[in-house]
């Protein structure tokens, strides 16, 4: 069974705003998927959310579970991405197969590599802050 992602109140309106403004840009199919992922969500008071949420700023550490490669990445706001810094977009494919999820969860997602079985290993939250 797929998970369902949860999102803050406050988190899940800014990303609302942050897909309005990003319909005409180069990430607008990735807008669209997260726009989807936003309507089936769960949302949750800030106080009543899991500590093991992925949100903006969170630092996750994830599998490919078919290549068994790791990866730890931090999701930003597209103006912080730095591919060296291991800073990716909201908006970019891998940020929008995992945003919202938790530590533990499995995602099957299609990136631009194909269907990959992600598997969410760890979640740091201390750079979160809330919106």
């Amino acid at each position: 069974m797929k998970p369902i992602p949860t999102f803050s109140k406050s988190e899940h309106q800014f990303l609302r705003e942050l897909i309005l403004k990003s319909k005409n840009s180069t990430n607008a199919k990735e807008a669209n998927q997260l726009s989807q992922e936003l309507d089936r969500a769960v949302i949750s008071k800030e106080i009543d959310l899991d500590p093991s949420v992925i949100r903006i700023n969170s630092v996750i550490t994830i599998e490919d579970v078919n290549a068994k490669k790791q990866m730890t990445i931090q999701i930003v706001l597209p103006s912080s991405a730095d591919l060296k810094q291991s800073k990716i977009s909201i908006l970019a494919p891998l940020s929008v197969a995992i945003i919202g999820f938790k530590e533990n969860d499995q995602v099957d997602w299609e990136l631009p590599a194909g269907i990959k079985t992600l598997k969410i290993l760890a979640v740091n939250n201390a750079e979160v802050r809330v919106l």
